[in-house]
């Protein structure tokens, strides 16, 4: 009971962290001109979001980031308030924050202003940084490699758990890109997976990671204080890649990675539909399976509102987050 109370009150402290500080950023923001590009062939409404500051995941990661250090820090005085372990996750949310800042930035400013990096170079980059992160899961912290519902122990995989491990992150991280393309949809969307995965952690005892799930979930209602419709700011690649891949490592941090495909279901099907859009597009020579992909703006351009995709999609993904923490007593 006290470890519950411990998490929700981080919770509320980077939440309240993150709103303080998102006025001060705005106006950076809106100073230096550093406004969201919009594709000529999304939903006309959306022209209205052009030049909204974009870049923004830097504001839930810093108060992330400072917490989570100074917690860290109160072991030299001797009070155990975080674990070594969560250094790994953190240190993977500040490398993909970091690559997304600079693909942002390249979109805004760079030579390939309105595009950002190149496809292969951003694809390989996270491929390495999920490889790294895999090997530092398996060898260095002996994370549970597999567990599944009804299935008593871990599930050894051996070397293949390094591959598999680096097809999540990079996954989870495009898949949570994806799915930023509405007010309000990849903040709640990601906020209700790590209140799944930090409830998962506590039940099973693992403290440290529940708690830093909780500390993400409390900035990243602070960033949604800003970002519901119509959003003031945008949280870019900047965000979106870290949010995506700090997410894959607690799951596969708690051992129960397969319950992403539940938990996560509206990132995977995000991503599942810009796949099927791409390999149907070229199979029939320029015809579309969808309206337009990723999913969400399909949903749009039959005539959804935006809030409404949100709202519905929101509402999926917290059934399947009560499903999954379901499983996971199994």
């Amino acid at each position: 009971m006290k470890q519950t109370a411990f998490v929700l009150s981080l919770a509320m402290l980077s939440f309240v962290m993150t709103v303080i500080w998102g006025t001060p950023l705005l106006r950076v923001l809106r100073h230096y001109r550093i406004g969201k590009l919009i594709r000529v062939d999304e939903p006309g409404h959306h022209n209205v979001k052009m030049g909204t500051p974009t870049m923004c995941g830097v504001l839930f990661i810093l108060p992330v980031l400072l917490l989570t250090g100074l917690l860290n820090a109160a072991v030299l005085i001797g009070l155990e308030v975080i674990g070594r372990s969560v250094l790994v996750p953190l240190i993977v949310l500040v490398s993909y924050a970091l690559l997304g800042a600079l693909d942002d930035w390249e979109g805004i400013r760079g030579k390939r202003r309105g595009e950002g990096l190149r496809p292969r170079t951003k694809f390989a980059i996270q491929v390495l940084l999920a490889i790294g992160t895999a090997l530092v899961l398996k060898y260095a912290l002996d994370v549970p490699e597999m567990r599944l519902p009804g299935i008593g122990g871990d599930i050894e995989l051996g070397l293949w758990y390094i591959p598999i491990a680096a097809f999540i992150i990079v996954s989870e991280s495009n898949a949570i890109n994806f799915t930023d393309g509405l007010d309000g949809l990849a903040g709640l969307i990601s906020a209700t997976a790590f209140a799944a995965f930090g409830g998962i952690a506590l039940m099973k005892g693992q403290i440290y990671l529940a708690r830093f799930c909780f500390t993400i979930v409390g900035a990243i209602f602070g960033f949604l204080w800003f970002n519901v419709h119509p959003a003031e700011l945008f949280m870019g690649d900047t965000g979106s890649l870290a949010l995506g891949a700090t997410l894959a490592v607690v799951a596969l941090m708690t051992g129960q990675w397969p319950l992403l495909i539940i938990i996560a279901i509206i990132p995977l099907s995000e991503a599942l539909s810009v796949v099927t859009q791409v390999i149907y597009f070229k199979l029939t020579k320029g015809k579309r399976f969808f309206k337009m992909a990723p999913i969400h703006l399909h949903f749009e351009l039959l005539g959804w509102s935006e809030t409404q995709v949100v709202q519905r999609f929101w509402l999926i993904g917290l059934l399947a987050a009560m499903v999954g923490m379901g499983l996971a007593l199994v």
